[in-house]
């Protein structure tokens, strides 16, 4: 049997209050952007449900999409019947039977949102279970682990029928919970950090520090490749490619060896705030997790905080490398990120970067050198990229901002 609509069941957002209409909007935004592909579905949505409404496009293609679209809970592919026992009791036969396997158990599990309905909950599931037993040879009932469940939801316009439900990938709709600057690297970390800042609502544009020729085209080609992954969420990813080797440059030639790397973090953090500043963004995310090198100690992440009073957030900051590198392949990009191409944050890595440094020190060392007009210089020479899922991309800005 081909189902003609997809039932989709909100998470999270279920638990707003007034502002429940923002949040599902935003998540009605993404399913329509995720299913541009699909020209004939059609997207409705009320406070409660969200419905697909497939009009004959391929149903398994767009259940692939949708299980990738954050603020979804669960959703179950359904036909709508009218509002009559009779015109239930034989649907839910052909669907049943459709899927039914010799030896195979069932239940029903009945909603009633329309208390107006004949039938009370207890009613649909006699009636149905009931006419199901009687016309299905060989098939009973399993209460508890089922091999069909039989959902059947009565609302006031319609009752919907349906036997599987599918997980979605929860947390909040991208863009709910305003705009962040992702600094990506091409490790590991940060596309890992910008998908979890993404399941928690924030719309993620990429930071990345390009320093050629210390840094080859194939790094940029890897970083490029990682927004990809990251734009299959939303439907794009935009991505500023920031010119850093004259200050990478002139921190080696000013800084001592030890302080150089803590230098670096600082520089690379007041660039993406001041690009923060021109996209309206509202955070900056990084990829850091405590400890896990020098330059993510506690001390290290204070002396570099300093140039910046934008929130700054952490998703992986308490998370095990082991953690982290399973959800990078659950996501796609471990592989992409091994790729053997160094980025900035690799070349002229000291023999033994500062663990513990000094605010007063860094500070001390920096003030033998105006940095400021490499860093204008460096925001105004970023190049901005709109990637898209679809391995096309466009110049979005490539003359100044």
């Amino acid at each position: 049997m081909e189902y003609e609509r997809i039932l989709i069941r909100y998470g999270e957002i279920s638990t707003k209050g007034r502002n429940r209409n923002k949040f599902v909007e935003k998540l009605k935004k993404s399913v329509r952007i995720a299913l541009t592909p699909f020209p004939n579905v059609k997207v409705e949505a009320s406070r409660d449900r969200m419905y697909v409404l497939l009009n004959g496009e391929n149903g398994a293609e767009v259940i692939g999409k949708l299980k990738n679209i954050f603020g979804i809970q669960s959703f179950s592919p359904a036909i709508k019947v009218e509002r009559s026992i009779e015109v239930l009791k034989q649907t839910s036969l052909e669907l049943v039977r459709s899927l039914y396997k010799e030896g195979q158990t069932f239940k029903v599990t009945p909603k009633r949102s329309d208390k107006g309905f004949e039938l009370d909950t207890d009613g649909i599931n006699h009636t149905i279970g009931g006419y199901l037993l009687q016309n299905i040879p060989g098939i009973k009932v399993d209460v508890k682990h089922p091999d069909i469940n039989l959902r059947i939801e009565v609302r006031k316009e319609a009752i919907y029928l349906s036997c599987e439900t599918i997980q979605g990938a929860g947390g909040l709709p991208v863009g709910s919970s305003g705009k962040g600057m992702l600094m990506l690297s091409g490790g590991i970390d940060s596309p890992v950090a910008g998908y979890l800042a993404m399941k928690r609502g924030v719309e993620v544009e990429a930071v990345h520090f390009f320093s050629p020729p210390f840094t080859s085209e194939r790094s940029k080609e890897k970083v490029i490749d990682l927004s990809k992954k990251l734009a299959e969420i939303y439907g794009s990813m935009t991505l500023h490619i920031v010119p850093f080797t004259d200050i990478q440059q002139t921190i080696r030639e000013q800084v001592p060896e030890n302080y150089s790397m803590t230098s670096t973090r600082r520089m690379m953090l007041r660039i993406t705030d001041e690009i923060r500043k021109k996209h309206d963004g509202l955070a900056i995310i990084t990829g850091e997790s405590l400890g896990q090198v020098a330059s993510q100690t506690l001390e290290s992440m204070f002396a570099i905080n300093e140039v910046s009073n934008t929130p700054i957030l952490r998703p992986l900051i308490t998370m095990d490398k082991t953690d982290i590198i399973k959800i990078a392949q659950e996501i796609d990009t471990l592989e992409i990120s091994n790729r053997p191409f160094e980025d900035c944050c690799t070349i002229f890595v000291p023999a033994s970067p500062k663990t513990k440094p000094k605010r007063e020190k860094v500070q001390r060392y920096e003030s033998f050198f105006d940095f400021e007009p490499l860093i204008h210089e460096a925001v105004q020479e970023t190049e901005t990229i709109v990637i898209k899922p679809d391995n096309k991309q466009r110049i979005e800005f490539s003359e100044l901002f």
